[in-house]
């Protein structure tokens, strides 16, 4: 396998140099900082294992492909203007990542009609714009698996919705009321609360109040461990039924876990499944037994590498072509699948 050193470039460096003939220069936009940035090493990891297969596949006409890191944990106006810059300098030929909605707003105006834009995670929904790919699902298509399975399982009429107050939480909210609803269920308690500054203690006294049978969290990061330790010291566990939608083994890590049996997640993608094109063993024996913890946002960064990857080896690497052609093989988009936490696994639920 190359040496990581080889793949990486650092942004400055990459502002000096300009535009490269050797290297195809990929933006890699993740959290490296805030309240996701605990999601960080395992993105930086996965994105660096990808482009290291790309470029020993010899298949990019020559090139090699070279990540630029943009730290998207920041706010959303200067994480666009680390772009911008970039751009302005030709010194990246794509970008790709996972970050909040509203840096993802941010960095799609910064691209628009003008470079390839591989966005990862769950989204908000909407069209993704000329240039922009969507690897993941909008709320309706994500919440499916929760209000099927769930309300199929148990009698859940009484629900919370609780989360940031930003657009993927808004969207969820928007998409989550009317699904409910059509299967018979309330919602007795619906809060959004500022993004990275989260009272847990008097949200949960909230959902207590309330009477709910199950809260739908749309919380991330840290917002999301810090409510989940809170639940737990309060007793509530056993009681009430937790659902998200940001839930990935590193924020279950941060929460220390939870054998209560009643919290789940709904993502695109869980470490304890079969490693059937084997992703986790390559990632494992490049990175060793201290390597961050793999999760969905991780995994969906290599999957985006390697669809741009894909794209540059077809000739297909621009904003004309990814504004009609379908992720291929390599960015497929996953469906997500509800999973239990088993301490510190989330395990799917067949």
């Amino acid at each position: 396998m190359s040496n990581s050193a080889s793949v990486l470039v650092d942004p400055l460096a990459a502002l000096i140099e300009g535009p490269s003939r050797a290297a195809l220069r990929l933006a890699l936009a993740v959290p490296l900082s805030g309240p996701l940035g605990m999601t960080g090493p395992a993105a930086l990891a996965c994105a660096m294992l990808a482009a290291e297969e790309a470029n020993e596949s010899g298949g990019l006409r020559g090139r090699a492909l070279e990540l630029v890191t943009v730290d998207a944990g920041r706010a959303p106006d200067e994480v666009a203007a680390d772009m911008r810059g970039l751009l302005a300098a030709g010194a990246v030929d794509a970008v790709c990542g996972f970050h909040t909605s509203d840096v993802h707003r941010a960095l799609k105006a910064v691209t628009a009609n003008r470079t390839p834009y591989v966005f990862t995670p769950p989204h908000e929904g909407g069209r993704p714009g000329q240039g922009v790919v969507l690897l993941g699902e909008s709320p309706r298509e994500q919440l499916a698996p929760v209000t099927a399975q769930l309300s199929a399982r148990r009698a859940l009429r009484r629900w919370a919705l609780v989360g940031n107050d930003y657009i993927w939480p808004w969207a969820v909210h928007a998409a989550a009321v009317p699904m409910l609803r059509a299967s018979g269920a309330e919602v007795v308690l619906d809060r959004l609360v500022p993004f990275g500054g989260v009272d847990a203690e008097r949200l949960v006294s909230e959902v207590r109040r309330s009477g709910t049978q199950v809260v739908l969290l749309s919380l991330v990061g840290r917002d999301l461990a810090t409510f989940n330790r809170a639940f737990a010291r309060a007793g509530l566990t056993d009681r009430i039924l937790r659902v998200s939608g940001a839930l990935e083994e590193n924020g279950l890590l941060e929460a220390g876990g939870d054998d209560s049996g009643e919290l789940y997640a709904v993502m695109p993608w869980f470490a304890s499944e079969a490693d059937v094109d084997g992703f986790a063993q390559r990632y494992a024996d490049r990175w060793g037994p201290t390597a961050p913890a793999l999760g969905a946002y991780a995994h969906g960064c290599y999957q985006g590498v390697r669809h741009i990857a894909a794209l540059a080896a077809a000739d297909a690497l621009n904003v004309r072509s990814l504004g009609t052609t379908a992720p291929g093989p390599t960015g497929r988009r996953n469906r997500a699948k509800l999973a239990r936490a088993d301490g510190l696994t989330l395990t799917v639920v067949h």
